[in-house]
């Protein structure tokens, strides 16, 4: 088995919303599953928010069929534009409902690979001209979702925590103290991301170890539509 991360797949198969029109989108889709040729059907990949442009579930069907028919096992995590979402349970009984038996969802819990806990959460922007009292308390409940989704791990028994995130936790200058103090308490030392899209974005986007916490960029159009592997110590 092997673990491997991507986000941003941005799928529109069921409305006409393609991203074809943007740099580096040309015929994503097919790049999305020869990407998907090295993950076996018995690999776990983790889904880092925007999946689809699907406004509700049952927009999102042919979308989320892509995915079900994709190698391996799916976890998925929100995004800014993942609207589907509402409640985790409306989300399971729908997969279950048309048998996308292979996708789960990452939200308030966590998920065991190989001694390690998958767990994240959608996180916010970092932006702080966009400081205010809402976002304060969207941050403030990010915050709380990923130390829930830590907890589980603990109790699990989870030699390790990986942890996923839609938004990064820094872009550029920026920094969510709250989210890589959450983190750095629960001795997380390895994060994977999305959400940043474009050359621009791309080139302040943060990479490496910084602070003690190895930052991974996983756009699809960052990694070329090809999802990334993940390695997991058996000696951790």
């Amino acid at each position: 088995m092997a673990l491997f991360a991507i986000g941003d797949l941005h799928l529109s198969l069921g409305k006409s919303k393609p991203m074809d029109i943007f740099d580096g989108w040309d015929g994503y889709v097919e790049k999305i599953k020869t990407g998907f040729a090295r993950v076996a059907p018995d690999d776990t990949v983790v889904l880092c928010g925007d999946l689809t442009w699907g406004m509700t579930l049952e927009e999102a069907e042919e979308d989320f069929r892509f995915v079900s028919e994709l190698p391996g096992k799916k976890i998925l995590l929100k995004g800014n534009h993942d609207y589907w979402l509402t409640t985790v349970a409306k989300a399971t009984a729908f997969f279950r409902k048309h048998s996308f038996e292979n996708i789960e969802i990452l939200k308030n819990n966590c998920f065991l690979y190989e001694g390690a806990a998958i767990c994240g959460t959608r996180g916010w922007m970092v932006d702080e001209a966009l400081d205010g009292a809402l976002n304060r308390k969207i941050m403030a409940r990010e915050v709380l979702r990923l130390e829930m989704s830590l907890v589980e791990a603990e109790k699990a028994g989870a030699r390790e925590k990986l942890c996923f995130f839609h938004y990064p936790p820094r872009h550029g200058g920026y920094v969510c103290a709250g989210i890589e103090a959450v983190m750095r308490k629960y001795g997380v030392t390895r994060c994977w991301y999305g959400h940043i899209h474009g050359r621009h974005g791309h080139s302040r986007a943060v990479t490496g170890i910084e602070g003690g916490i190895e930052y991974n960029m996983v756009s699809a159009d960052y990694v070329n539509f090809v999802p990334q592997s993940i390695s997991v110590s058996a000696d951790i």
